[in-house]
């Protein structure tokens, strides 16, 4: 099994016994990152209390070799995705896919997530649906997308 299967397999019951979930877990260049989500969104503080338990049993397992950096996160306002069920998550939300090099044409899409299945999403542009292959895409996000600008309800006053 890999660090990342092993470190999963530890963690994932110690946060959801504090109702937190192991959302994506990375290891490399010596970090190992974990994403820790929760219905309604994280609070700084259980991210902390999840980096505290989380360091001291890594520390005890010794399931990462040689030296490394740990980081838990939440998966802020532009999660990544990169499980088909992130991307089930996201379904009708605005994502942005970078797609591989062995794709040809137009590489980098955003668009409506409109369907999600084992093998890929549909991602609709300008009204426009374009099947992708999960094996095409080399990363994937959704897109935080900023409301208008409440306008000031009061009126200045001139100054004379």
């Amino acid at each position: 099994m890999s660090v990342t299967d092993n470190v999963n397999d530890l963690l994932a019951p110690l946060f959801q016994g504090r109702g937190l979930e192991v959302y994506d877990l990375t290891y490399g260049g010596g970090v190992l990152r974990i994403i820790v989500d929760k219905p309604g969104g994280v609070s700084l503080d259980e991210v902390a209390d999840a980096s505290k338990v989380a360091s001291r049993l890594l520390d005890d397992e010794d399931l990462v070799p040689g030296r490394y950096n740990l980081e838990i996160t939440s998966p802020g306002l532009e999660r990544p995705l990169r499980r088909p069920e992130h991307y089930a998550r996201a379904m009708g939300e605005t994502i942005s896919v970078k797609l591989g090099p062995q794709i040809e044409g137009q590489r980098r899409i955003q668009g409506v997530l409109r369907e999600c299945d084992d093998d890929g999403i549909t991602i609709e542009e300008d009204g426009v649906p374009r099947r992708l292959a999960f094996s095409d895409i080399t990363k994937a996000r959704t897109v935080f997308e900023w409301g208008p600008v409440p306008k000031n309800k009061t009126k200045e006053k001139s100054s004379r």
